[in-house]
């Protein structure tokens, strides 16, 4: 079964897709100077965008490892967190306090999802 990747760079591709399995490299906050809220908003917007442009949605995530800045910040998170993932729908989830590349950065998710029927 052939690898597709979907914007490819030096370094990393933003999506992988085999076997209609898509996994997503790390995502990050559109604006890296708002809060946790905005951060965690911006980046699952981008998540959606993603999966949509790979043949996906948010239904169809597998698994998510989300990388916060300061467990400090986890509750506020979660609560974007929770609105975000439709409802029975949840994958399987880690969450881990790690150092961020940028210092601004609070939090990072990396993404696997399942490829929906209709994608291609």
């Amino acid at each position: 079964m052939p690898i597709e990747r979907q914007d490819v760079g030096t370094r990393m591709s933003r999506a992988v897709i085999h076997n209609d399995t898509i996994y997503l490299c790390g995502q990050v906050a559109e604006d890296r100077k708002t809060d946790i809220i905005g951060q965690t908003e911006t980046m699952l917007a981008k998540v959606d965008a993603l999966l949509t442009s790979a043949g996906s949605d948010r239904d169809h995530l597998l698994s998510a490892t989300l990388y916060l800045k300061d467990m400090a910040l986890f509750e506020e998170m979660n609560r974007v967190w929770d609105a975000w993932v439709p409802e029975g729908k949840a994958p399987a989830r880690a969450c881990v306090e790690a150092r961020m590349a940028s210092p601004e950065l609070l939090v990072e998710i990396s993404v696997v999802a399942a490829r929906t029927a209709s994608g291609s």
